[in-house]
């Protein structure tokens, strides 16, 4: 599945010109923890979120603010400053956020997630914003997913797995052997860790037409 698929398009925005206070009157109505700051040609500027806003005058005392800035140089000083005093959202939002193209693959849009830590990525279609994909979003793929029910001999099971134990799962160095009876995974070898273990019966799992697995580590191969 590509981004396109899954993301929201009916996104909330902002105008650089908007002010901070309506930026958090619109994330506190909404529930959303970040929006998108697009120019009237809805050509994506910054992002304003929570994180933009954390310090502001309104939140922060005087002391806190001297402490906190205490090892800024004075650019970085000047920019908190900016953070926490102005009124326009262009002044505060960060700007030239991380993006994706709406043809991504969703394992792309995860992996990114889990590399910056974030929770959502605009999407842009020639340099515009036209949606949002977020974690809420991939989720929902993982619990709305079929399961396959094309039937699944027991060769085809064995070979899956055989395929999927070199796959970095942590077994590739493993000695393993795998047979496959009538749907239950019979695993043989020197695998003697609870994690290994682990990774392999959940391996199996994963594989369509298992029915049950049976491990017989540390044990070899029977004759």
């Amino acid at each position: 599945m590509l981004v396109k698929d899954v993301m929201t398009t009916a996104v909330v925005t902002l105008s650089p010109d908007n002010s901070v206070r309506h930026a958090a009157k619109l994330m506190a109505d909404q529930q959303i923890s970040g929006v998108p700051v697009v120019d009237d040609d809805g050509r994506l500027l910054g992002v304003i979120s929570e994180g933009d806003l954390i310090r502001r005058t309104e939140l922060s005392s005087g002391a806190f603010v001297l402490k906190a800035n205490m090892e800024l140089g004075p650019d970085e000083r000047a920019n908190a400053f900016v953070k926490r005093c102005a009124w326009r959202v262009g002044d505060v939002m960060t700007p030239d956020p991380l993006t994706i193209d709406e043809d991504a693959t969703l394992s792309r849009v995860a992996e990114l997630m889990q590399e910056r830590g974030i929770k959502r990525i605009p999407v842009l279609r020639d340099g515009k914003l036209v949606g949002i994909v977020s974690r809420a979003d991939l989720l929902q793929v993982i619990y709305s997913a079929k399961p396959d029910d094309t039937a699944a001999g027991d060769e085809a099971i064995r070979r899956s797995i055989l395929v999927r134990l070199g796959e970095n799962t942590g077994l590739e160095r493993l000695d393993v052997s795998v047979t496959v009876t009538e749907g239950i995974v019979h695993f043989w070898g020197n695998v003697e860790t609870a994690a290994c273990r682990r990774a392999a019966r959940i391996l199996a799992e994963g594989v369509h037409g298992v029915r049950g697995v049976v491990e017989h580590f540390p044990e070899s191969p029977p004759p």
